[in-house]
């Protein structure tokens, strides 16, 4: 699972992030982490989101944690959770990161916590969001060489050399006769002169760009406008310098697994595709996460294609649509694969419902949505597709409303699902003939937001003679 930035996210999805971001400039602390919770559990993968959910959620402890008492308590609420993680890891890590959140929402510096996202996010090849919790370890337990070791390393592989020399010197100086960290040190130190060299150094080698600048803001937004290029060259560094190391290692799982994502980053598909081939040759073989990246690389190479159509071609249109029926037909095909190995897998089979509701076949969407109902975490998002189902035909709409209901009994924040909820809750009501109690529905989001959907021309066009 790739991390991603906001433009890489769905409309609906961006929305709600900068939501967020206007709750918490307000001090609108709660709100503000409940829609970012909302966006993480749709978008895992995204960084810049889960940072801002840190900073919301450090805010609402006082950056402390609370006192000792507040601590224990949480600390004792949290240890089911913190287990129900631990078995998510191992076949859902996504699910895993959303528990450890749950946790963090009230202790920001459980660190339990952050140690399952740290394990979750390097199952998912998330090195960013590893970081963002490993730097919090490093500051809770300095002197945790395990801790450091893993920090340095994490900010080596995002291309934050000097940052992981600095933790690296650091922790060697606390175990100054520590063999492994001192290869771990000379080995980012190598790492750093090849990756940064090419953008720090001036143009005669001299220094780097932050010892000319004596402003740090100005240094900062220098930075900033040279990430992106910096980050593509740092990426055909990386892919050279792993690549030379495959013949001494072509059983080198980690290795082949950051060949295929940085492939994946250049749009490279068949030769990402080609890595991930190779790890199922190993004898790590394949795995649930294995499969879903290959399957989410298949559809972003769809994706590409299509967006690379030319618009004013007479042919685009018929082309792309073709593209997005092999594209459908394919996820289809390959999670039922999965859910086939994984049948207990209850995000599989949420994503298998979802799939077949896309496809239009709403029967064999609703047996895997009836199943995906028992994840805690799937639950509300399965009752609400499972509506939607429902009110495919006239004959189940009352299972629908019962649906809907169901899922808004769970939802006491009035967030952007429960919007949706309520939206589909009164648009059932009002197919069948129920405007007055459809009305209802429908005020209860003018309230709040007049311009969802439509909304208000619902409300406003509203004859109690009809």
């Amino acid at each position: 699972m790739a991390e991603k930035s906001l433009n890489e996210l769905p409309r609906d999805v961006r929305a709600l992030y900068n939501k967020g971001n206007e709750a918490l400039s307000r001090e609108n602390i709660d709100y503000a982490i409940d829609l970012f919770n909302q966006v993480l559990a749709r978008e895992p993968g995204f960084y810049e989101c889960r940072k801002a959910l840190r900073i919301a959620q450090l805010q609402r402890s006082g950056g402390g944690g609370g006192g000792f008492l507040k601590r224990m308590l949480s600390g004792a609420s949290a240890s089911p959770l913190l287990a129900k993680g631990q078995v998510a890891l191992r076949t859902d890590p996504a699910g895993a990161l959303q528990i450890a959140e749950q946790v963090l929402n009230h202790d920001p510096n459980s660190s339990a916590a952050h140690k399952l996202i740290v394990e979750a996010a390097r199952t998912l090849q998330m090195p960013r969001t590893a970081v963002l919790s490993l730097e919090l370890l490093v500051k809770f337990s300095p002197r945790d060489k395990d801790v450091a070791l893993k920090l340095g390393n994490a900010l080596a592989e995002i291309g934050e050399g000097q940052h992981a020399e600095r933790v690296l010197v650091e922790i060697c100086r606390l175990y100054p006769r520590d063999a492994e960290l001192a290869q771990a040190l000379k080995d980012v130190s190598a790492r750093k002169t090849m990756d940064e060299g090419g953008y720090e150094a001036l143009a005669d080698g001299t220094g780097s760009y932050r010892d000319i600048l004596k402003d740090k803001e100005e240094a900062i937004s220098l930075e900033q406008q040279n990430r992106q290029v910096k980050s593509e060259d740092v990426n055909a560094r990386l892919i050279l310098e792993y690549e030379a190391r495959l013949p001494n290692e072509p059983n080198n799982v980690k290795l082949l697994r950051s060949l295929a994502e940085l492939y994946r980053q250049k749009n490279q598909f068949d030769a990402a595709l080609g890595y991930y081939e190779r790890i199922k040759q190993t004898d790590v073989g394949s795995d649930a996460a294995l499969d879903q990246a290959i399957a989410e690389t298949v559809g972003r190479k769809y994706d590409y294609q299509i967006s690379q159509l030319e618009p004013a071609a007479p042919e685009s249109a018929e082309r792309a649509a073709a593209l997005r029926a092999e594209k459908q037909a394919y996820l289809l095909a390959e999670c039922k694969k999965r859910v086939e190995r994984f049948p207990t897998d209850l995000q599989l089979r949420f994503d298998l419902g979802e799939l077949y509701f896309q496809a239009g076949k709403i029967s064999e969407a609703i047996q895997e949505l009836q199943k995906a109902q028992n994840n805690p975490h799937r639950r509300v998002a399965a009752l609400n597709m499972l509506g939607q189902c429902f009110a495919k035909r006239k004959p189940t709409w009352d299972m629908a409303v019962r649906s809907f209901q169901n899922a808004l009994k769970e939802k006491p924040v009035f967030d952007e699902e429960k919007k949706e909820l309520i939206y589909n809750l009164g648009s059932v009501l009002e197919a069948m003939g129920k405007k007055a109690e459809a009305l209802e529905q429908f005020k209860l989001i003018y309230e709040v937001d007049i311009g969802y959907k439509d909304v208000m021309a619902k409300v406003d066009s509203f004859d109690p003679a009809q």
